[in-house]
């Protein structure tokens, strides 16, 4: 079957409104760092985007202060009150979600169609859901009176900016508490534009502060003595310096970190539907996905059709421009991100894998690396067992629901995991087996502001949205 050709269309960049320089947010202003500028650039073209204005532990130390402060009027404000607050930030996102699309698309290299269709509209409704918990949170079940902590210390990662913002500024502030958060230091733009929005919203000075800088602002952030909470997305690694650093301290901790998720596909799958829960299970955001189904375990029986399905569904992918509609692949983040990625591919070489890359022709200039599938893969080789984070899979296969739970908890970690077949009492079985966070069944890459996530094990600790999301911002 033939590929259609699609002519460019190409979203216009002048929707971003982007400007020669940002500052940090702090007490309500965009005031002047005393860090040493950075400056961020486009991963798709590798020029430079902007001069960002960064941090100092001083500044720190203001922020927080400006939180703590804002803390003592806005924790008092009835719940109606703030969630008034919480539905204008929503309000404004949607009116700015163009221009907030293509600011992220160019700061961070997802496609345009990923930013505008799912970043932006879900960072807008965890705004407008965790509104509506503001004014109920006495029937949350956490008592008749729960109190917020005080300041919110969080630091976000690189693969969501904005979404990562929305899933830890929205249930801090519906629970009274205020913020100070550090956005990755390669993606800072689209925070500093919602610093933008909260002035907007007319938010109180110091409920909310935006600290852009490198790993020594989040360290800052994270032992600061008037930080009451912490909360954390991204490696695993520095996860675990966090938690050794809260460690003996009143503050709470919720960590999101590194995942390698089974995808599992049995032969009584639905196979097409499968192959396209498998395309966008690893494919998604280059796979800069904690909750990426990197690991895909495949019934025996049904292993060569699925691979033959799949190659040449990966085929069909195109990659290239991010603001290209039509693209489905846009860049790596960043040359780092992209040397791990080349790193951990060639690990697989060596150790004997089956490599087959899309003959999707890659850009010249940019961090791009063409989607890749690795068939013949076994348990021992690094590419089963670290986390990528970036558009590569790995085939394993199975003979048994016995086997198949055995290869998907062979990991330290323990995000998420995707099951495919006909079988409904199969899927609850299997549900109940696996060491992981979030289960999807006959679906990959699901997400309601409703809904719980995280995960176990390596991959953190804590959940972040829904109910049960809301404890991690109160003092219950």
């Amino acid at each position: 079957m033939p590929v259609f050709e699609y002519a460019p269309a190409p979203e216009s960049r002048a929707i971003a409104n982007l400007k020669d320089s940002y500052k940090p947010f702090v007490n309500g202003e965009f005031v002047d760092g005393s860090g040493e500028p950075l400056k961020t650039i486009n991963p798709a073209t590798e020029e430079v985007l902007a001069e960002v204005g960064t941090a100092s532990k001083s500044d720190v130390d203001t922020a927080v202060k400006a939180a703590r402060k804002a803390f003592s009027t806005w924790s008092k404000l009835p719940g109606t009150e703030r969630a008034k607050y919480l539905f204008r930030i929503a309000r404004l996102i949607q009116e700015r979600s163009r221009e907030l699309a293509v600011l992220e698309s160019l700061d961070n290299g997802k496609p345009i169609k990923e930013s505008r269709d799912s970043d932006v509209p879900t960072a807008a409704a965890h705004f407008f859901y965790h509104a509506g918990w503001a004014d109920k949170l006495e029937y949350a079940g956490y008592g008749p009176n729960p109190r917020p902590l005080g300041v919110a210390g969080q630091i976000i990662p690189w693969n969501f900016p904005l979404l990562m913002l929305a899933w830890k500024i929205a249930p801090a502030l519906a629970t009274g508490n205020t913020v100070v958060l550090k956005p990755a230091e390669t993606t800072p733009l689209t925070a500093l534009v919602f610093a933008e929005i909260c002035q907007q919203a007319e938010l109180p000075p110091g409920v909310v502060n935006i600290l852009p800088g490198a790993g020594d602002i989040g360290a800052s952030i994270v032992e600061h003595g008037d930080v009451d909470k912490i909360a954390f997305t991204g490696s695993t690694e520095v996860g675990k310096a966090i938690q050794r650093q809260v460690a003996g301290t009143p503050k709470k901790l919720t960590l999101e970190l590194g995942g390698k998720a089974a995808n599992i596909v049995f032969e009584d799958a639905p196979l097409d539907q499968a192959i396209e829960g498998i395309v966008n299970g690893i494919f998604f955001n280059q796979g800069h996905v904690c909750c990426a189904g990197s690991r895909l375990l495949v019934q025996e029986s049904i292993a060569e059709e699925v691979l033959e399905k799949l190659r040449y569904r990966v085929s069909t992918l195109r990659i290239g421009d991010p603001l290209d509609k039509n693209t489905d692949i846009g860049a790596i983040n960043s040359a780092e991100q992209l040397a791990k990625i080349r790193g951990l591919v060639e690990s697989g070489d060596a150790e004997g894998a089956e490599r087959w890359t899309s003959p999707c022709p890659v850009p010249d200039r940019g961090f791009f690396f063409a989607p890749t599938v690795f068939a013949n893969v076994h348990q021992s080789m690094r590419i089963a067992r670290e986390e990528i984070f970036g558009p590569v899979l790995s085939v394993l296969t199975f003979r048994t629901p016995d086997e198949a739970v055995a290869k998907a908890n062979n990991t330290p970690y323990g995000l998420s995991a995707g099951i495919w077949t006909e079988k409904g009492s199969r899927i609850l079985w299997m549900a109940n087996q696996l060491r992981a966070g979030v289960v999807w069944a006959n679906t990959f890459n699901r997400f309601d502001p409703a809904a719980p996530f995280g995960g176990y094990q390596e991959s953190g600790f804590g959940r972040e949205g829904g109910r049960t999301g809301l404890e991690a911002y109160l003092n219950v």
